[in-house]
């Protein structure tokens, strides 16, 4: 068994709770709250800038010029691409979607965000890998749960969401990922893959975190003045 389906077989229980939890439950049922939708689009488009700062600690990790052109275009999907399922969101929240850029990260994004950004910048490739993969791939697994469950049409509100989620270019960053991880993991001991393994499963940890931070409204005890991370 490859190192990544070892990692994916023993975060199982973490997967089912995502796929369990109300604000992906609602999702499939077209029902979420205007306020909930927008504590998430606030909170994942900082996220995802963040994310895309990853990618970049991984060009300036990387020893040739494919790898540094793979996370590249990792950078270009999220500004390009991954813009879409947010506005589906808006739209049913009826906001709009600049309106929503700038905001200060909750305390679980944050602390995913730190997690993430020390493991980058002090571990190995193989750790940076295991820490960015659960997001695309639990997402990736969302998507396809919810079309296979729901089975929605253009009528439904987060049609756009789902099919984005569940589409192959999606599907083609995790495996990607995976493969990367899993060629590392062939050439290191034991040692370094645990390592990759605690970041991995916190990382999943944290994505189910993310969830339960929008739908209860999770935020700081007193309030951030508006401006980002």
């Amino acid at each position: 068994m490859s190192f990544s389906n070892q990692l994916r077989e023993e975060s199982e229980e973490i997967f089912q709770g995502i796929f369990k939890h109300p604000f992906v439950e609602g999702l499939g049922k077209g029902d979420l709250s205007k306020e909930a939708l927008v504590h998430y689009v606030k909170a994942d488009f900082e996220y995802l800038n963040a994310f895309i700062t990853i990618y970049g600690l991984a060009i300036a990790k990387s020893t040739n010029r494919e790898d540094m052109r793979f996370f590249h275009e990792k950078m270009e999907f999220i500004l390009n691409s991954e813009i879409h399922p947010h506005r589906n969101l808006c739209n049913v929240a009826g906001v709009n979607y600049d309106d929503l850029k700038g905001f200060s990260l909750p305390p679980t994004a944050d602390h995913y965000v730190g997690h993430m950004k020390s493991t980058a910048q002090q571990g190995s490739m193989g750790e940076l890998l295991a820490a960015l993969l659960p997001c695309p791939w639990t997402y990736l697994e969302i998507g396809h749960y919810l079309k296979d469950t729901v089975q929605p049409d253009f009528t439904h509100p987060f049609y756009e969401w789902i099919t984005f989620y569940s589409k192959e270019e999606t599907d083609s960053v995790t495996t990607e990922l995976c493969r990367r991880l899993d060629n590392w993991a062939e050439t290191v001991g034991e040692s370094e893959k645990e390592k990759a393994r605690i970041a991995f499963v916190k990382s999943c940890q944290l994505e189910y975190a993310f969830w339960e931070m929008s739908y209860t409204l999770e935020d700081w005890p007193f309030s951030f003045q508006k401006g980002g991370y």
